[in-house]
This record gives C-alpha cells, sequence and structure tokens, in this order.
C-alpha cells in the first residue's frame, strides 16, 4: 500500500505562485496531480512518467510545472500565474507499476491518491 502525503496548499493572491509537494511512502513509476472544486468533478492537471515525460491540462500550460525527485520520491507542482478559477483541493495520484511511458490524465489509470492540499486564489 502506497502512502501519499501533500503539502504546500494555502492561500494566494491572483498572479501569485504556490509549490505544492506530494511525498511517496515508496517508489511510484507514473504519478499526478488532479483537483476538484466544490461542486465540480475532479479534473486532471498534469501528470508525469518517472522524471522525464509530462502532459498538462490546456487550462494550465504555461503556467504550471510538474516535476519528480526520484531520490525522494517526491512529486511537485510548481504554480504560477494563479487564478481564482485555479482554486481547488489538489489531490497527488501515483501508479506503481510500469505500463507505459504515457504520462496520463485519466482518473482511472492511477491506484493511489493522497489526501488533498487546498490551494485558495483571491481575486
Amino acid at each position: 500500500q502506497v502512502r501519499l502525503m501533500e503539502s504546500g496548499g494555502g492561500s494566494v493572491q491572483t498572479g501569485g505562485s504556490r509549490r505544492l509537494s506530494c511525498v511517496a511512502s515508496e517508489y511510484t513509476y507514473k504519478m499526478a496531480w488532479f483537483r476538484q472544486a466544490p461542486g465540480k468533478e475532479r479534473e486532471a492537471v498534469a501528470s508525469i512518467v518517472r522524471d522525464v515525460v509530462t502532459n498538462y491540462v490546456d487550462s494550465v500550460k504555461g503556467r504550471f510545472t510538474v516535476s519528480k525527485d526520484e531520490a525522494k520520491n517526491t512529486l511537485y507542482l510548481q504554480m504560477n500565474s494563479l487564478k481564482p478559477d485555479d482554486t481547488a483541493m489538489y489531490y497527488c495520484a501515483a501508479r506503481v507499476e510500469f505500463t507505459d511511458w504515457t504520462p496520463t490524465l485519466l482518473k482511472y489509470e492511477y491506484t493511489y491518491w493522497g489526501q488533498g492540499t487546498q490551494v485558495t486564489v483571491a481575486s
């Protein structure tokens, strides 16, 4: 059972930045960030395979950067130029076993999930 622990959430002004972290209890091959705003479906934000191949949802491209420190089993999400629409609970997700090199943004591809960290962007 892989445990995932997110941190780094908080309140920020529009246009500000925030860096989220997610520490995994063991090595995970494929990881991703998802988010869920009140009353909305959980949606993908970004994903990464190993520390190399990345993928982003269109709404965050150019503003968010996903990265992974494999030595520390830690996933990061650097969020810049934040907007009120980015307000949500952000969740880390992981898949341990190797499948392919596709940094998928599909929820069902991920086996393990963290408890989430809240990001609130004030207008």
